[in-house]
């Protein structure tokens, strides 16, 4: 049969075959693609493990001879046992395993703690490590989402790509039941139809599958780059991904694909076999609707024509199927993706770029190093290009707030009554309050001294006289007020956490102004009560009152509209000051800003990614359904025309049915949009002003015009294959063609 009709079929039949070839390819592309992506997704977060945690499977802790690390080198599952040093507390050893089958690494290494006398509740496993083994320990709490949700995005879109192969087989293989109808009559088995039909899905397939598979590889590498590119190493916590690709996964991928086309074809091909001969020539192909149904919205507006597209369209509902939804879901969240970048890109703007851009342009974290160890200050703020550099470091206090303090303003919206139990305390003397220290280097804080208008002066502290409007939940635009009377001249501050006597300290002023540096107060906890001392006050008290942060800063402000190029040489010579004598990070404003927004941009681009993936697997199964439809529709034009239809008219449904599949995710996006927004604006209490001068209205008209395009050009070229056809003659044509 495949030299008698099969051959001769494809080469007289190209655009039946082309719509195959087309969906074959693209299903290929996409699945080898997305094959690509995960293992290197996969990947990429196993080497970030390994990088931040190592690549241990499971850990024992204790007191371990080496006569048991040795046996337990030995054991039969284990591929090595390293002893981490660096781990280590006090004498204990603390050895790291690793294994040659991770799926025995539950298993056995309870028993191996055994061996070493160590009992196997200590024992320690890399859960995030075996999660994306797919393994998991019912003492393991952590959902572990990342890799099961990479498996169920790659099945979900592999389950569309498999339906746009097989209706473009079912719609190829139906348009021709009235010609298997004429083969078995002649005496054709339903083996051989079955393997005819297999016979030209692997002729027509081989070609496209390896090309697309190929091609996916290709581009999977390609968007590999792009997005170290668009991320850059310069982001914190970030290594660079390297591309690699298993040969286990191009197999995979080969044979999903492979199975995918044979079972698309043995089903259609299974069904055709077993109709009678009477019932196959009795079948024209056509797509026909079980009962007629009525299209009131299209025949209002578009008249006659409008009711045989949504007629049309409906009997073709099965194969518009995957088609609908993949376009819906694209444009849906390509707009919702746009829409909350935009809202956070203007929130991170407003809320810290644009908040502290006159605040810092360096900042140093110095690490393992007091304030008042600290001895290039002085240098530091010397420096040339240098407006401001603050040397400061972070404790932690509690101090009494009593009744009679609390100022008239914030007893007006209930004082403490709003306060949970973590922010304030009611004792017999009072409210207890968190209450940070800010140990500001000398100069520094004379200089705050005498920005708020007071003598400077190094005996006592400023203390923050400011308090938000609990009752209030804009926290965009907050409303704030005196939170003490600010009567008092001395300040009592003790340990967190204990009772006691604590330290009275001086009150130099209560003040709403607070120093130039890149902090917030009062965000989390809104009742803390901030002071600001200097640090010559910070080496009488500390170890006293409170409890100082290991690490100290250097907020730094350059010189106004200070540029890139000025910031990296300021950088570079702070860097070179403290270089040697400190562990430091440093970080830059203007580089900080352009990490951010490459981080934005790289996620951007995975996620529209994915979008366009969404909305090519939807055009893909609309070009398949239209290329193939031509053998099925064309004697219901043929009787369009015989009952007066003109090739305007028929062309008029062409057009409202690619209108209808095209406009259906917009009309449903534009609506949930509106509404998404609407409810992300008021949780954010952003105005609506301000969204719509920055709304991504250019990349969304892109995307809905891609969508609009693509479908219209599939169905010009469908109407460009109907009009090539005697549509005079479809009705009496009984030939195989």
């Amino acid at each position: 049969m495949w030299k008698d009709y099969s051959s001769g079929y494809i080469k007289n039949n190209r655009s039946s075959g082309i719509a195959v070839m087309i969906a074959a390819f693209i299903s290929a592309l996409l699945l080898s693609l997305l094959c690509g992506l995960f293992y290197n997704a996969w990947k990429y977060e196993v080497e970030r493990i390994q990088l931040e945690e190592g690549g241990w499977q499971s850990r024992i802790a204790g007191e371990i001879d080496p006569g048991d690390i040795e046996a337990i080198k030995n054991f039969a599952s284990v591929k090595d046992a390293v002893v981490n040093e660096k781990a280590a507390q006090g004498h204990e050893t603390v050895l790291d395993l690793y294994f040659d089958d991770m799926d025995a690494v539950l298993e056995d290494t309870p028993r191996i703690a055994e061996i070493a006398g160590i009992s196997p509740e200590t024992v320690v496993y890399n859960y995030e490590l075996l999660a994306m083994y797919l393994i998991r320990s019912p003492q393991d709490t952590a959902p572990r989402l990342l890799f099961p949700m990479f498996l169920i995005i790659m099945g979900m879109a592999s389950l569309s790509l498999i339906v746009i192969i097989h209706n473009s087989f079912a719609v190829s293989m139906n348009a021709r039941i009235h010609q298997f109808g004429i083969f078995s009559s002649i005496g054709a088995t339903p083996k051989q139809i079955r393997v005819c039909l297999l016979q030209e899905a692997a002729a027509l397939c081989a070609i496209p599958v390896i090309a697309g598979n190929l091609l996916g590889i290709g581009i999977s590498m390609v968007l590999i780059q792009m997005i170290n590119t668009l991320l850059g190493s310069s982001v914190s916590g970030r290594h660079q991904a390297v591309f690699g690709y298993h040969p286990l996964v191009l197999v995979l991928t080969l044979l999903v694909t492979v199975f995918t086309i044979w079972i698309s074809a043995w089903l259609p091909a299974r069904k055709l076999s077993r109709l009678t001969p009477l019932e196959a020539i009795k079948n024209t192909g056509e797509l026909m609707l079980k009962r007629k149904k009525k299209s009131p919205v299209l025949t209002f507006i578009f008249g006659m024509e409008g009711e045989l597209a949504g007629n049309a369209l409906k009997a073709q509902r099965k194969a518009l199927r995957t088609a609908s939804l993949s376009l819906i879901f694209s444009f849906m969240a390509f707009t919702l993706m746009q829409c909350f970048f935009t809202l956070s890109g203007i929130s991170t703007r407003e809320t810290y770029f644009e908040k502290y851009q006159d605040v810092w342009d360096i900042m140093v974290t110095v690490k393992d190093t007091e304030a008042d160890s600290f001895a290039e200050t002085k240098e530091i703020q010397t420096l040339p290009g240098v407006r401001s550099a603050i040397v400061y470091q972070k404790a932690a206090a509690e101090t009494i707030i009593t009744e009679e303090e609390i100022s008239d303003e914030m007893k007006s919206f209930g004082g403490f009554s709003h306060a949970s139990g973590n922010d304030a305390v009611q004792t017999e003397a009072g409210w207890s309050v968190n209450a940070p220290v800010m140990i500001l280097d000398d100069a520094s804080f004379q200089d705050y001294c005498e920005e708020i208008g007071i003598t400077p002066r190094l005996d006592g502290a400023v203390i923050r006289n400011q308090i938000r409007d609990v009752t209030n939940p804009d926290f965009r635009h907050p409303r704030y007020m005196p939170y003490v009377k600010g009567s008092n001249t001395v300040s009592i501050l003790r340990k967190s956490g204990e009772e006691g006597t604590g330290v009275e300290i001086p009150v130099l002023s209560y003040t709403e102004h607070v120093p130039a540096l890149r902090e917030e107060y009062a965000t989390v906890d809104y009742y803390e009560l901030v002071h600001f001392i200097p640090v010559s006050l910070w080496k009488e008290i500390k170890g006293q009152i409170a409890d100082a942060g290991e690490d100290s800063y250097i907020c730094v402000l350059g010189n106004e509209n200070a540029d890139l190029e000025e910031l990296n040489t300021l950088q570079a010579e702070i860097d070179r000051v403290v270089a040697g004598a400190y562990v430091t990070e440093s970080e830059n404003r203007i580089l900080k800003k352009e990490s951010n927004d490459r981080q934005v941009q790289g996620m951007m681009a995975i996620f529209g990614g994915f979008c366009v993936l969404l909305a090519i697997i939807g055009t893909g199964s609309v070009f398949s359904n239209t290329l193939g439809f031509v053998r099925q529709r064309k004697r219901e034009f043929a009787r369009y025309m015989s009952v007066g239809l003109t090739p305007e008219e028929i062309r008029k449904m062409f057009c409202i049915e690619a209108l209808v599949i095209a406009g259906r995710p917009i009309i449903l996006t534009i609506p949930l949009a509106v509404i998404t927004v609407g409810y992300l604006l008021k949780a954010s209490y952003l105005e609506v002003e301000i969204f719509l001068a920055e709304a991504p209205f250019v990349p969304i008209a892109v995307f809905m015009l891609g969508i609009v395009g693509t479908v219209a050009l599939a169905y010009y070229l469908g109407w460009r294959n109907v009009r090539k056809i005697n549509l005079a003659e479809a009705l009496r044509d009984d030939t195989m063609m």
